[in-house]
């Protein structure tokens, strides 16, 4: 597939014609990344459903970092019960966290930012490198609103990082119509969201913000450098999550 005209093509199209686009080029060899956030979510209804016009099986995969909330494990069950498949669920390696945890212990995030740095890469990085392993293309539910590194953001790049071709079909969605089709489509939405958090990660290092702070506060709010986790990479380089939360 040809990148560049790809974005071309696809620049104004509406999601549907976009997620048919990107199974015509690679069918059953992409998969779309969830971390359950409301991102995600849209692009998992509107995956499934391509899916099944197309009629190949959704590959949605999940990393289950081991520290999640129960709310967030609620709304996987809740989402794999209305649209009839089941999540890939990667898990991180047993002997890597073990080490993690003996050289930082078990909340050694709190620490250091290096400590929280190793811990993103044992329990996101790894898992996300298995995930994408056996596929050539893979979908994430970025958005240029999200963050000024995000801004400039394409359709359709290669991810150097991963090697592997990464599409971003919400990159022109706004958080408003992100609500509008959650609430129209009656999408599962993880509960945190209206318990105040804007950001919905691992449980130690996520909370709900507080009136009049950023959406971004409540990842990592111990930290005062950039925040990454390391999952994206834009131009060689790591780019943090979101301004918006997500």
């Amino acid at each position: 597939m040809d990148i560049a005209t790809f974005n071309t093509a696809q620049n104004r199209a509406s999601l549907p014609t976009i997620m048919a686009a990107i199974l015509d080029a690679f069918g059953a060899r992409v998969v779309v990344a969830s971390s359950l956030s409301i991102e995600d979510q849209v692009l998992t209804h509107y995956w499934v459903k391509a899916c099944q016009v197309k009629g190949v099986d959704p590959a949605i995969f999940v990393l289950d970092t081991g520290r999640l909330n129960p709310e967030t494990y609620t709304v996987l069950v809740e989402t794999e019960r209305q649209y009839g498949f089941r999540y890939r669920v990667y898990s991180p390696d047993t002997e890597a966290v073990e080490g993690l945890v003996r050289n930082h212990g078990i909340n050694g995030f709190y620490h250091s930012v290096d400590a929280r740095k190793q811990c993103c890469y044992v329990r996101k990085v790894q898992p996300l490198q298995r995930a994408l392993d056996p596929y050539d293309a893979w979908v994430t539910g970025l958005r240029r609103l999200q963050s000024p590194d995000r801004a400039n953001l394409p359709l359709a790049e290669f991810d150097s990082g991963n090697s592997i071709t990464k599409f971003n079909p919400l990159i022109q969605w706004t958080e408003a119509q992100l609500l509008a089709v959650v609430d129209a489509e009656n999408i599962p939405m993880n509960e945190l969201y209206s318990q105040g958090y804007t950001s919905i990660g691992c449980a130690p290092c996520t909370r709900a913000i507080q009136p009049g702070e950023s959406n971004r506060s409540g990842r990592w709010w111990w930290e005062a450098s950039t925040k990454e986790c390391g999952l994206h990479v834009v131009d060689g380089k790591l780019i943090r999550k979101d301004q918006e939360g997500h």
